[in-house]
């Protein structure tokens, strides 16, 4: 044969064969171009000396990964649809002589154009595009927009690399499918039914009940660190019961319409009933992959929008005053050593650097606490850091910080009047809850629980742990701060009395950053002065945090949006080759209808008699999925600070709209497709 006979016949496959292989390279090329953009911008140089920088790169990394494993996992899933359409041509060559050898050379320059076409066009656009998602995300990240054009030969090979070893799985994957069937079986590949499952409601029970578990664990969690914990081996759960339950439902609805003879013997129903009955399987997993990526997007779409648009609220939660100044009064040679005539000094210092900028602090905060971490639950607290180290998945949830706050200066601050008698305390919770009536300490001295109290000062420190808090507000605190270090034998675990000071001023950004600095200054030669000083000390400026907090706000969000593009456009290619590929299998059903007196008005009321039937399906069990998942984002969310649920039920309904819109046009679009093919037009 001669040299060019292989790429040539290989050419004419993919021509003749364009309504199929044109979604593909374009869906093959998208992922290039998407991996290239996301590994150009984890990449950028620029990241390292912009605010939330370093947050966003290790984000950006991360969804690099993330595109590989699903092109990977995508791309093999639609290349099935691609094989299976041209098997019966592949068997049609093998009756005229060609044998396995010759098919496979056929199918390896089948495989090296798309694979060309797609990284030429890919790295194309990727590069051609890459400057502008760069100037997005700079934008985004409020950093200083430049417009050098770079091309980075790393990125260049990775993006080479990776989708090299993508194509070669591809095509040892189609290899062996050529390899195990005969000439037969290729050509009677499209026309080849299939069996029901065996024990499909066995399946189908299995299936509800991992869903039903899935359910019970996303809206069981309290504890936002327990949710994070879970959240992958939920979305797994979630994964499988969705396959299990749409093949096994798609079997018995089939079972069931057919049993109704009213319904099945009507000409707007028996061919759509009869053609599902053909690829039940089949029919069932590629509804569940529909829904599961919908669920993706509808997910991604409520986490990433719901903590940029949030960004301001996360803010001030975790930075409630514009100034925030906290010393730990601890001498090198004692353990205790506040006094409130050092306090005072402290204060009055503080208060002479404002005079210089002409301020009064408004919204005053000035109060102390005593911080420990330990396990809170079933009405006793283990202070012990030691412990925590050691938590697992049972214990995690009581994972807690604990903050011991005087009752006087909580008034003071709150502007209440609460009296707590012998034992009694106050006590708040944040991203937790506690119903015990009291607590136990490890000393057996026990502190009954006088009321919960909706509001506390100083929740900014709390917002910034991973892990949930309670502020327990006491009667004497020095006494509680006994009880607990009565039990640590390491001293670096002792509760230390530590000072809190926070005010409003309402500089501008710029003077009210520079005044946080000479604050900072000052406390740090305090700090140095050899005489008994602070132990430690920190000075947060909302507004110098920003630029960083919506940086990597920004980030969070600009990887959802590309990510929800990927997921998308793999719905849509979905939703396509399932109508295209089930168009031509039904292709001769209907023509046989026809020549019994089937019009085409006929054929499209039976095809929105399956679209009603299938249509609603992926995208109701998406909805209810997120349902579910609302209340594990919503504690996922709140380790960014992010509580307002009003703005994340808005998002939530936003996206629902949107996404449905969007599927509802691109589905009608392809049924359009499927129409075209059945009614022969």
């Amino acid at each position: 044969m001669k040299i060019g006979f292989y790429p040539k016949l290989a050419w004419d496959g993919i021509r003749k064969n364009k309504r199929f292989y044109l979604p593909y390279i374009l869906t093959c090329a998208g992922m290039v171009m998407m991996f290239y953009i996301i590994h150009h911008l984890a990449a950028m140089p620029a990241l390292d000396d912009m605010a939330g920088g370093s947050v966003t790169k290790m984000t950006l990394g991360f969804g690099v990964w993330v595109i590989a494993v699903f092109a990977l996992i995508f791309l093999t899933y639609t290349n099935s649809f691609l094989m299976r359409r041209r098997q019966k041509e592949f068997g049609l060559y093998n009756i005229l002589g060609m044998g396995k050898k010759n098919l496979g050379l056929v199918f390896l320059w089948e495989t090296f154009i798309v694979f060309s076409i797609s990284m030429i066009s890919g790295l194309v656009c990727g590069i051609g595009l890459s400057k502008m998602a760069e100037l997005g995300l700079v934008h985004m990240l409020y950093g200083e927009i430049t417009y050098d054009f770079i091309i980075s030969s790393e990125v260049f090979f990775d993006t080479f690399l990776v989708f090299g070893i993508i194509f070669v799985f591809l095509f040892l994957k189609g290899m062996f499918t050529l390899w195990r069937l005969n000439a037969v079986s290729l050509m009677k590949s499209e026309n080849t039914g299939e069996k029901p499952p065996r024990a499909n409601y066995l399946l189908g029970i299995g299936g509800i009940l991992i869903l039903a578990a899935a359910y019970y664990i996303a809206v069981s969690i309290q504890s936002p660190l327990l949710a994070l914990s879970w959240f992958i081996i939920a979305v797994i759960m979630v994964i499988i019961a969705t396959y299990l339950i749409f093949i096994a439902g798609s079997v018995m609805m089939c079972r069931i319409l057919q049993r109704n003879k009213k319904y099945y013997y009507q000409k707007n129903h028996f061919v759509a009933v009869s053609s599902m009955v053909y690829r039940m399987k089949r029919n069932g997993a590629g509804l569940a992959s529909i829904c599961i990526l919908s669920t993706m997007v509808l997910v991604m779409m409520l986490g990433a929008g719901s903590l940029y648009f949030g960004a301001e609220d996360s803010l001030k939660t975790r930075y409630p005053k514009d100034i925030s100044v906290s010393v730990d009064f601890v001498s090198y040679e004692e353990d205790q050593v506040y006094t409130s005539e050092k306090e005072e000094n402290f204060l009055a210092e503080i208060h002479q650097i404002l005079n210089t900028y002409n301020v009064t602090p408004q919204n005053e905060e000035c109060y102390l606490s005593s911080s420990t971490v330990g396990m809170l639950g079933e009405g006793k607290l283990i202070a012990n850091p030691e412990i925590v180290n050691t938590a697992n998945m049972d214990t995690m949830e009581k994972v807690t910080q604990i903050y011991f706050v005087p009752l006087d200066e909580y008034n003071d601050c709150m502007g209440t009047k609460e009296i707590l008698g012998e034992g009694e305390v106050l006590i708040h919770c944040i991203r937790r809850s506690y119903d015990d009536p009291k607590i136990v300490l490890s000393d057996g001295t026990v502190l009954t629980i006088k009321k919960q109290v909706d509001a506390m000062m100083g929740s900014g420190d709390a917002a910034m742990d991973i892990i949930p808090s309670v502020f327990i507000v006491v009667n004497d605190m020095e006494a509680m701060i006994d009880s607990i270090n009565s039990e640590f034998t390491n001293e670096d675990y002792y509760c230390r009395p530590e000072l809190h000071y926070g005010f409003d001023i309402g500089l501008e950004a710029e003077e009210e950053i520079r005044l946080a600095e000479e604050i900072r200054a000052h406390v740090r030669e305090l700090d140095y002065s050899g005489e008994g000083g602070f132990y430690s000390y920190s000075v947060e400026c909302r507004e110098a945090e920003r630029d960083d907090f919506y940086g990597t706000y920004g980030g969070i969000f600009y990887l959802g949006v590309i990510l929800s593009i990927v997921f998308v456009l793999a719905t849509v290619l979905i939703i396509y080759y399932k109508q295209v590929t089930e168009g031509y299998e039904d292709e001769s059903r209907f023509a046989i209808m026809q020549k019994v007196g089937m019009t085409r008005k006929d054929i499209r009321k039976s095809i929105n008699s399956q679209m009603l039937m299938v249509f609603f399906l992926p995208l109701a069990a998406a909805v209810l999925h997120l349902s579910f998942a609302f209340p594990m984002v919503q504690k996922l969310l709140a380790l960014f600070n992010l509580r307002n649920i009003s703005l994340m039920i808005l998002i939530m309904v936003i996206s629902i709209l949107v996404f449905g819109v969007f599927y509802g046009i691109i589905y009608k679009i392809t049924s359009n497709a499927y129409y075209s093919i059945v009614s022969g037009k």
